[in-house]
């Protein structure tokens, strides 16, 4: 069951009384650049293990496992738990917070809020990875340093009720300190060298390219997304849509329409497009009865929008799917 909604306005009204990017000294956190510059060496290393002497069943291992986190980030992080934009069921809840901890990106309360926070306050010095600071400070950078104070207050304004009385958001964040790195390195690190006796090296340096390249697609939304593709909704905000971005992130690069309507399911206007696989994944969930009361937004209010401020492509496009 599908649910139109009839407004473009959002559960929390972007602010835009902050600036872009006033100066300030970021405060480096070295030990996550550590973590990060280790992880990065490893996965390259990883790649070429995968090329070399790593087991074909490892390697398809490693695929499998960025399906799953692409799952428990994009239809339950994202979609779900941020933008409210379906319901699920406990059983769905629970499988795709346990897909989200594979991705080891933190918990997944403080994953929504920090999107709630890049929503409300996106492309300020409120947005905890404000593109206008460059392409690496959206990218990673964001990460690397303490965060902004305009960012710190924030939070202040943020309803996050939702999460603090959900079970399933609250047993991560308590348990995420053996839960994430157990389900992200120790057991797909272990299967392998389990099941069909993958040397330990392998094992671990090709899961380490999995979660880089996980961890990358993602934080492409981030910084290419806001920075170069076409505006088809609003020409006046920075997020571009992109079809190579929403191939790597199984549907995730329609990111100029997401910005104007954050609430549709679907992430995308042409949600049944063949790149946005999360979309054919809520709704086979649908389908199964484990996800219900998904949202969308009607066409004649999308072309309206467009219209009104698109920079004109996808136009001709949208008319053929009204006729």
């Amino acid at each position: 069951m599908t649910t139109q909604l009839e407004t473009t306005e959002t559960d929390d009204p972007i602010d835009t009384t902050l600036r872009k990017a006033t100066p300030w000294k970021h405060q480096i956190k070295y030990h996550y650049v550590f973590f990060q510059l280790y992880f990065h060496v490893a996965a390259i290393y990883g790649v070429y293990l995968a090329l070399t002497s790593a087991k074909w069943q490892t390697i398809l291992f490693g695929y499998a496992m960025i399906w799953i986190n692409s799952f428990g980030l994009y239809a339950g992080a994202h979609r779900l738990f941020s933008h409210r934009s379906y319901k699920a069921t406990r059983a769905l809840q629970i499988f795709l917070m346990l897909c989200h901890s594979t991705a080891y990106q933190r918990n997944l309360f403080l994953w929504v809020l920090e999107h709630r926070l890049h929503h409300k306050y996106s492309d300020t010095d409120g947005d905890p990875h404000n593109p206008s600071r460059g392409l690496f400070f959206s990218h990673i950078g964001w990460l690397c340093c303490k965060k902004h104070p305009e960012v710190v207050k924030g939070t202040k304004n943020i309803d996050m009720s939702d999460m603090h009385s959900n079970p399933v958001i609250m047993f991560q964040k308590k348990h995420q300190q053996w839960l994430l790195p157990t389900l992200s390195f120790i057991l797909p690190t272990l299967i392998p060298m389990v099941f069909w006796v993958e040397s330990f090296t392998n094992s671990w340096h090709v899961n380490a390219a999995r979660y880089i390249m996980s961890l990358n697609t993602v934080f492409l939304i981030n910084s290419v997304s806001h920075k170069w593709g076409y505006k088809p909704y609003d020409k006046k905000i920075r997020p571009t849509e992109s079809k190579i971005i929403s191939m790597i992130t199984f549907g995730e690069g329609f990111h100029n329409y997401h910005h104007i309507f954050p609430n549709d399911y679907r992430d995308a206007e042409f949600g049944n497009s063949l790149l946005n696989v999360t979309t054919y994944f809520i709704d086979f969930c649908a389908f199964l009865g484990l996800a219900y009361d998904l949202k969308t937004i009607p066409k004649d209010l999308v072309k309206s929008r467009m219209t009104r401020t698109g920079n004109g492509s996808e136009m001709e496009l949208l008319d053929k799917t009204l006729h």
